[in-house]
């Protein structure tokens, strides 16, 4: 991986190598717009590349203050607005007409600055809504053909800016044109399955002031608000009566741009010697597009593969930022949006075959927040070692013998059950059961992230760490419990480092317990056997009261060349209670072969040989066999079979940040049923970053 690295106040750039979904649909419609959109952000982050490149070349002298040209950015902020519905025929209220989120997108635009310091400029912007549940909620009523909701889809607005120039500072006001997608929806029960939605362009406009900065050239932040107005736009809502809506919304917003002409520079001297701000920056854009042919299936349920024909895609662009604050301390902030379906909203295979596939189902693009945490390292001197600049790692040196805190928000897998050859999905491997330890349930969201500290200790031959995390208020929930310590999560993992012939390997050993508000699966069946009539999915959520699920993992890796590499993973936990956050595996075997392409001259290519054998409890098994649903596993039947996965890969460096990946998973027995399948799943990944 490539990274841009910034260092006080630098005229030059150095480049340093180092190493997340839509409505229920498939078909051609989604594929386009997820196309596009990856289009988009491969090409901002080549050109951004390509500039970065360039910049090298800049001379290291001061240069007047000068806004001019192109700019490109990203933005986040927070929008708190009003919607006042004009109520028609037998529509009435059903919650409070306010709503306010968090939001982020992408802007651009051009700039002239006249010898006065007057600047004039043109820009636009998109902004999507966070991905929580109900951020993008506008309004809800009822009427007699169900409940009716309004949701924002994404706003955008052209505008013009004026300002004045002094120096490194820019203040401006803006106003233009505004336009916002809302989607319209009715369903007979808020629980039903029967949504019909219909989408609406709302027109109007907007003003505001802020004030930009221009830290580092060719960098510049800014910090604005703006007020948007949407006027009254009709409504008619699918199958209900029409009405009206007035909408409008103030947004206060941080933005990060990038210049493509040369911003007010510094001299040598001051870029060396000067207190400036140490920080560092990656960027990328992953499509996964997937698709598997028609499979034997007498029957399915609500969380099975369909046995038709299906595609799905998933799409993510995120930027990484990291901070040093002060010497040890590093702040890391990565904000992304995502969009895209997992096969049937992510379900169907206890190894679900898309790691990008969050259980969110995002029909447009979402903004979240998906890490922002406190880094601190403690160095006890001695021997020390050089760190190349990576996601969540600045480039520098550091202590061998070190002790490093973290707290933030972050997923679990970023420090723990990691290998350096079947790790991320956006990069190798790409099912759940063999990029990750398929029986570690690790606390997370529905997106796989949620808040923890984590203490590691490391020496030159082994590491040990532990952390504690917050857990989901039930099962399969993005709302965390806050009841600390009596709900969590703890994980303690220790790595032992060793080379065999002088060739590295690792073997890590990881211990790891949770109690969350949930259902035994034994209790549920006892409940409907002593309830005549109950279903098994009811009695699951009567059941569920405060459990400890626990378990292990043994991860290995060897490299056998300086080419190849060995890895392998066995976990378990005890299958007594409902899965918390990952997926409906009680035991898991794992491994595999990754190979690099040096031998028939494609050195940066790198092929993947893997596979899985995943299996249930006998408690969890009876309760699928009873016609249970979990968080991703569940036909309504079972003859039950261990699940057994083959995936192969093949990925190829296009050019510098851009490789495109061919996959094939086999999967035997999906969601452990022998009455389904196989499904061939054939993907598609290209990734560009930088």
């Amino acid at each position: 991986m490539v990274g841009w690295r910034y260092r006080g106040w630098p005229d030059v750039i150095g480049l340093s190598s180092g190493s997340a979904t839509f409505a229920r649909q498939s078909g051609s419609p989604m594929i386009r717009t997820t196309l596009r959109l990856c289009a988009w952000s491969g090409c901002a982050l080549l050109t951004v590349s390509q500039v970065a490149s360039l910049a090298t070349s800049v001379a290291a002298a001061e240069t007047p203050a000068r806004w001019d040209g192109s700019y490109l950015g990203v933005h986040v902020g927070y929008g708190r607005g009003t919607i006042t519905p004009i109520l028609g025929g037998a529509l009435s209220p059903a919650g409070q007409p306010g709503f306010g989120s968090l939001s982020g997108g992408v802007f651009g635009g051009y700039n002239v600055q006249t010898s006065n310091g007057t600047v004039l400029g043109v820009e636009a912007d998109v902004t999507f809504p966070d991905s929580q549940p109900h951020a993008e909620s506008l309004w809800a009523g009822t009427s007699p053909a169900g409940l009716v909701t309004e949701a924002l889809g994404g706003l955008g607005s052209v505008r013009l800016r004026v300002g004045h120039a002094q120096g490194d500072w820019l203040g401006y006001v803006t106003g233009g044109f505004a336009a916002a997608i809302s989607h319209t929806s009715r369903m007979s029960a808020p629980d039903a399955d029967d949504n019909v939605a219909r989408s609406h362009l709302r027109l109007g406009w907007t003003v505001g002031a802020g004030v930009e900065y221009a830290f580092a050239a060719p960098w510049s932040l800014r910090a604005e608000v703006l007020y948007t107005n949407f006027g009254t736009r009709d409504v008619s809502p699918p199958g209900g009566p029409a009405y009206g809506a007035r909408f409008d919304l103030w947004t206060a917003r941080l933005g990060l741009a990038y210049r493509f002409t040369d911003l007010p520079g510094r001299s040598a001297k001051t870029a060396t010697e000067g207190s400036g701000i140490d920080w560092e920056m990656h960027g990328q854009s992953t499509y996964v597009l997937q698709g598997y042919p028609a499979f034997r299936s007498p029957y399915y349920g609500a969380n099975s593969f369909s046995p038709w024909p299906q595609a799905k895609a998933t799409w993510t662009a995120s930027v990484f930022v990291g901070v040093r604050v002060w010497d040890g301390g590093e702040v890391y902030f990565n904000p992304e949006l995502l969009q895209g379906f997992g096969f049937n909203g992510t379900a169907g295979a206890g190894g679900f075959p898309n790691g990008e596939a969050q259980k969110s189902d995002f029909a447009y693009p979402h903004y979240n927040t998906s890490r922002l945490f406190l880094r601190h390292t403690f160095g006890f001197g001695g021997e020390q070692e050089t760190v190349e600049s990576d996601y969540g790692q600045m480039a520098g040196k550091r202590d061998v013998s070190r002790l490093s805190i973290q707290v933030g928000k972050f997923a679990v897998h970023d420090v723990f059950d990691t290998n350096s050859y079947a790790n991320d999905p956006r990069e190798d491997f790409l099912n759940w059961s063999i990029w990750a330890a398929g029986a570690f349930d690790y606390p997370a969201d529905r997106l796989g992230l949620t808040y923890g500290a984590v203490a590691d200790f490391n020496q030159k031959q082994w590491a040990l760490r532990a952390g504690y995390f917050l857990v989901g208020n039930e099962p399969n929930s993005s709302n965390f419990d806050m009841a600390l310590f009596r709900r969590g999560g703890y994980v303690t993992e220790f790595e032992q480092r060793y080379a065999i012939a002088d060739l590295p390997g690792k073997i890590k050993l990881m211990g790891w317990m949770h109690n969350t508000f949930s259902g035994r699966y034994r209790d549920a069946l006892d409940l409907v056997a002593a309830t005549p009539g109950l279903d098994i999915n009811d009695a699951i959520v009567r059941a569920r009261r405060g459990n400890t699920k626990f378990g292990y993992v043994v991860n290995w890796e060897q490299a056998l060349s300086d080419t190849v590499g060995l890895f392998g993973r066995w976990s378990w936990n005890n299958g007594r209670n409902e899965i918390s956050a990952f997926t409906d595996i009680d035991a898991s075997l794992s491994g595999g072969l990754s190979i690099k392409g040096a031998s028939w001259g494609r050195p940066n290519d790198t092929v993947g040989l893997g596979g899985a054998i995943n299996a249930l409890s006998r408690d969890h098994r009876d309760y699928f066999a009873a016609g249970g649903y979990g968080v991703l596993v569940g036909d309504g039947r079972l003859s039950y079979g261990t699940e057994k996965i083959l995936e192969t890969y093949y990925a190829v460096r296009l050019r510098e940040g851009f490789v495109a990946t061919a996959d094939y998973q086999l999967i035997v027995n999906p969601g452990y049923n022998r009455d389904r399948g196989p499904v061939s799943v054939f993907s598609m990944r290209l990734r560009a970053e930088r």
